[in-house]
């Protein structure tokens, strides 16, 4: 089948760019409610933003203006963050510490116990009206990894971190491992998984045994992700923690093999442990509204097939990690880690399009189902998003627009048969 092709032809001006007719189409605010009714979680806020023009970038904050600014951004603890490491003393140790989000998580823990905390403002030195905890610099950030990158390494532990290399799926490097009482555990394998499945697996559930073993007497923190959801219909306004995990794929299967180990651990041995269910992060060097916004300035198509997605800012997703860690609970403690707002590609497109003054390449039409996630558990228990997706689109914007540094990792998000 031949895919619909859209591009500024029929376009309607708009100042400042391009708008697409009936732009302003949007889930209704009630379509969750029938499954409320039935003891479903009801999302705080199903509806489709950015409509109308791009808003300023940085309303609160400036988008950052080099890769330090960037990294310190995501990194600065919240007052959240500083009052759950008092509520959990100890150790912390992060294990799968050298992908995109673990330096700047172990970062952000290790200032909180230093005493630094974000404020409206910025960041200060003196907790923002929260005590830092009384023994916080002598209490160990040990970040763990194969560390693929050495300079990532040496960066942490300039900033007061410590590292270990280690292989998580070598049972005499796991036993080795320093202890701590809390453990965020970050491990994973998505990408090349139809290459080496068999690698995933590993990655994703032979890990797991060994560091749930490993720390059975911590709390621990388990990253999964929201693909272990099937597609669901958008105006449900995504899945909810109750919701029966189906994954498509391998990739997604193994995610719930992970989930599985830390649950049996959690009720065999009564680990306390929160599985924190992620998508889509956002730093300014990656994540799905980087993929639109490179699309759109490049001239390339954008396919909307998949047509919706939830994101979060990267800073807002290690706090809400390091948060975890205090709900951690046996049986486990599961949350939906994601933005409020359920964003129409389509609509992300036209938004980058009128920054950069050309229009997107839209191909295809939005499926009636997309992969989403209910975010009103996590609203109640962990504090909100500090970045709107307005916001994270604008600094999104002037950051691709500018050339500013860029991993080169796209997401994938489109893929709809879990095919990775």
């Amino acid at each position: 089948m031949t895919k619909n092709r859209e591009s500024g032809a029929g376009r309607v001006p708009a100042e400042g760019g391009w708008m697409e007719p009936g732009l302003a189409s949007e889930i209704p605010r009630g379509a969750a409610s029938a499954h409320s009714a039935a003891g479903r979680e009801q999302h705080p806020g199903a509806d489709i933003t950015l409509r109308g023009q791009l808003p300023a970038p940085g309303s609160r904050l400036p988008t950052p203006g080099s890769d330090e600014a960037l990294d310190d951004l995501l990194s600065a603890p919240s007052p959240a963050v500083v009052r759950t490491l008092l509520a959990c003393p100890g150790d912390v140790v992060v294990l799968g510490a050298g992908g995109k989000m673990g330096p700047t998580l172990a970062r952000m823990v290790r200032r909180a116990l230093d005493g630094e905390v974000a404020t409206g403002g910025g960041v200060d030195g003196k907790g923002g009206g929260v005590p830092a905890p009384r023994d916080g610099r002598s209490r160990r950030v040990v970040a763990v990894s194969r560390w693929g990158s050495d300079d990532a390494a040496a960066r942490l532990r300039e900033a007061g971190v410590e590292t270990v290399r280690a292989d998580l799926t070598d049972r005499a490097q796991v036993e080795r491992l320093p202890d701590a009482p809390n453990v965020i555990y970050m491990a994973g394998q998505k990408f090349g998984t139809r290459g080496d499945p068999s690698g995933t697996w590993a990655m994703n559930v032979v890990a797991p045994v060994l560091c749930a073993e490993r720390y059975a007497g911590s709390r621990v923190v388990a990253f999964s992700t929201g693909n272990v959801y099937p597609l669901t219909p958008v105006a449900r306004g995504g899945s909810a923690e109750t919701d029966a995990v189906t994954p498509a794929g391998e990739y997604a299967a193994s995610c719930v093999g992970r989930e599985r180990v830390f649950e049996h651990f959690s009720r065999a041995r009564g680990t306390p442990v929160a599985i924190y269910r992620l998508n889509y992060a956002v730093d300014l060097r990656y994540g799905v509204l980087v993929d639109v916004a490179l699309r759109v300035l490049r001239g390339e198509p954008v396919d909307v097939t998949m047509g919706h997605v939830n994101v979060i800012w990267q800073g807002d997703a290690n706090r809400a990690a390091v948060e975890c860690l205090a709900h951690a609970a046996s049986p486990p403690f599961v949350v939906n880690v994601t933005g409020p707002e359920v964003l129409r590609v389509r609509d992300v497109a036209h938004a980058f399009g009128r920054h950069f003054g050309r229009p997107p390449v839209i191909v295809g039409e939005e499926a009636p189902d997309a992969l989403l996630s209910n975010s009103a558990r996590m609203t109640r228990h962990l504090a909100p998003p500090s970045v709107t997706a307005s916001e994270l689109i604008a600094w999104v914007a002037e950051w691709v627009g500018r050339g500013g540094t860029l991993l080169g990792k796209p997401t994938k998000f489109e893929v709809r048969d879990g095919t990775y």
